[in-house]
């Protein structure tokens, strides 16, 4: 009878990752996760857990992140999201929530995700918290050059944090390009089916070293089919990567 009343939400949220050790609850420290599941259990009046569609890193933030919670009965969605910004801190902005299929699931029935990295060539203190500031002569069409090596492959394991427990490295990129935002903005875009720990930082910096001149296209070729992440460049700063986007068949919703 009870599988019969609960009822799955997607709740569609923002934040600034700045404060937070990443969206996974942590033990010694804050989480957007954790944020988000203590003002939901507060408003609910029952400890309720919410799963989200990614793991960001510790100060990455999210345009666009979504995560699951089940509830046993229907729900005011909108006096809800209301309810939850009430609580939220500033960094935390819920601005929508829909109902899906019971089984529905936030992170195994993502299309796809995308993300974007920002890059200024001339510092800025205006954009400092969120872009990286990289002041050598970068090669963008080089870069892009590097791009459409990815599109070749689809183990990464060069581009993944050591040690995780995921049981594949394998992943379908199907857009990454460089564009350019501003006279000294640059904005790197990448979706893919799934993304792998660290995997965007670390193909934003082999990627800089392409454009530096310190890589030649072949050799970024050969840095993915090493599979092996000492071979290619050093992760570049959280702070300026963002979630941008997360991908969903309509039949899933209510």
């Amino acid at each position: 009878m009870l599988d019969l009343l609960r009822h799955r939400y997607f709740i569609y949220l923002a934040y600034d990752g700045t404060n937070y050790h990443g969206w996974q609850v942590q033990p010694n420290g804050s989480s957007v996760q954790g944020t988000l599941s203590g003002a939901l259990s507060l408003i609910l009046r029952k400890k309720t857990e919410v799963v989200g569609a990614g793991r960001t890193d510790s100060g990455v933030h999210a345009s666009l992140m979504v995560a699951h919670f089940d509830w046993e009965g229907m729900l005011d969605k909108d006096s809800l999201a209301a309810k939850l910004n009430r609580i939220l801190p500033p960094d935390i902005s819920v601005f929508d929530i829909r109902e899906v299929k019971p089984d529905a699931h936030a992170r195994f029935d993502a299309l796809y995700r995308t993300y974007q990295y920002h890059v200024v060539t001339r510092k800025s203190p205006f954009s400092r918290h969120y872009a990286w500031q990289v002041f050598l002569p970068l090669d963008f069409v080089r870069m892009n050059e590097a791009c459409r090596i990815l599109f070749e492959y689809t183990d990464f394991t060069s581009f993944s944090k050591l040690h995780t427990d995921v049981k594949t490295n394998n992943c379908r990129i199907m857009y990454a390009l460089w564009k350019q935002s501003g006279e000294y903005e640059w904005v790197f875009t990448i979706r893919a089916d799934r993304f792998l720990r660290n995997m965007v930082r670390a193909i934003v910096g082999t990627l800089i070293d392409v454009g530096r001149g310190k890589l030649t296209l072949e050799g970024f070729r050969s840095v993915i089919e090493a599979k092996n992440r000492c071979k290619a460049g050093t992760s570049v700063p959280g702070n300026a990567l963002f979630l941008t986007d997360i991908a969903y068949s309509e039949t899933i919703f209510i």
